[in-house]
């Protein structure tokens, strides 16, 4: 079985809109990735960092719920998903030219597989990545989710603040640095 299509933006956005108000009504104004990653950390490996001391349990299970269901439907559209993904021809033009060529499965395996991992340029854009997205998150007090939707529904000037940098940094990483590593 594979599955045709995504869900058309006029379900999914919505969709993704009711969770601010399903927030506020829990009495709970965190969301994002970052922050069920946080709360997964404090409740498995209390090392003793100030940053995870603190009461995850009081947050919700909601947050941990949530986090599984990410994951299970990551697992299930790996599982079902076409074998390849369709992008565009100037995409697949573009990514060429920077020295990208196998376009097999979901993601570009030059660059997302284990033996990609022990090149220089898998290791900076794997691990040195890694890093700097999860410095950032904890550095802008939330990830892309939670400061866009949740941030941004509660009028929070720092998460359009955020916003604004995440778009930033993508455009030069896209144009500028991707191309000079790859």
């Amino acid at each position: 079985m594979t599955i045709p299509h995504p869900l058309p933006w006029y379900i999914a956005g919505p969709l993704i809109g009711l969770i601010v108000p399903a927030l506020l009504l829990t009495g709970n104004k965190a969301f994002g990735m970052s922050s069920n990653f946080r709360h997964i950390c404090a409740a498995v490996a209390p090392c003793g960092i100030d940053f995870f001391r603190y009461d995850w349990k009081r947050l919700g299970l909601w947050n941990l719920v949530f986090l599984g269901g990410v994951f299970t439907g990551a697992a299930l559209a790996a599982y079902f998903a076409p074998p390849t993904v369709q992008i565009s021809a100037h995409t697949i033009d573009a990514l060429r030219a920077i020295g990208v060529r196998d376009f097999t499965g979901l993601a570009p395996h030059d660059v997302f597989a284990w033996s990609a991992l022990l090149t220089l340029r898998g290791f900076v854009c794997i691990v040195i990545g890694g890093f700097l997205v999860g410095f950032g998150t904890a550095y802008a007090g939330g990830c892309t989710s939670g400061h866009a939707i949740a941030g941004l529904a509660d009028r929070q000037p720092a998460s359009l603040l955020a916003v604004c940098g995440f778009f930033t940094g993508g455009l030069i990483a896209t144009y500028l640095i991707l191309p000079r590593i790859l």
